[in-house]
């Protein structure tokens, strides 16, 4: 075998095994565990915080809900008959979830052409953008975790119209995302990593 050949077969693997996280983080409930594991997370939120105002533990509650920290998330697949696969139930995609109108609607207007929502930064600033549209069209406060998460899950046009008010399990959620909010700025509160 050539050198060149054990080299490049060499580099391969190591580029296989390292890189980008495959799996989300562990012990999802100890804010200050999840940014000591992906210490990129915690720079993409403090930029993130920097330029847009929205406070981490806000990002971390709403991507906690939206895909649990996994950058491949998507949402399930629908099925005719109960057996034959139709598609996924939306475009959603991502760290944030984000659609695919929304996430090209964002690179248009943020000049991001190159943003990836399996990608912890562009993920994060996508939130930071789309919680400045809320606040500015809704007057949603940017610490508000709850009112926030409704905004994104329903839209800005379904949430000026009070959608979310007949969903019962949609106002539950939203409660159990500003309560977890709450509690990461807690943890973030006593933590090194801040």
């Amino acid at each position: 075998m050539s050198r060149y050949f054990r080299t490049l077969t060499l580099l391969v693997l190591l580029a296989a095994c390292g890189g980008g996280y495959d799996s989300p983080p562990r012990n999802l409930n100890d804010a200050c565990s999840i940014l000591k594991q992906r210490p990129s997370y915690h720079k993409a939120f403090r930029r993130t915080e920097r330029r847009w105002g929205v406070p981490v533990d806000v990002q971390m509650a709403i991507i906690y809900q939206e895909s649990k920290f996994d950058s491949d998330a998507r949402t399930p697949y629908r099925y005719v008959l109960g057996v034959l696969p139709m598609g996924r139930q939306s475009s959603a995609f991502g760290y944030a979830q984000a659609l695919d109108a929304t996430w090209d609607q964002y690179r248009r207007e943020t000049g991001n052409r190159r943003a990836k929502r399996d990608d912890i930064r562009d993920a994060s600033d996508f939130m930071g953008w789309y919680m400045n549209e809320t606040r500015e069209r809704n007057g949603v406060s940017l610490a508000n975790a709850r009112h926030q998460y409704l905004a994104y899950h329903e839209g800005h046009t379904g949430y000026a119209r009070g959608n979310y008010r007949n969903k019962a399990w949609l106002m539950r959620v939203s409660q159990e995302v500003a309560d977890r909010a709450r509690m990461y700025r807690a943890q973030l509160a006593s933590c090194r990593v801040r």
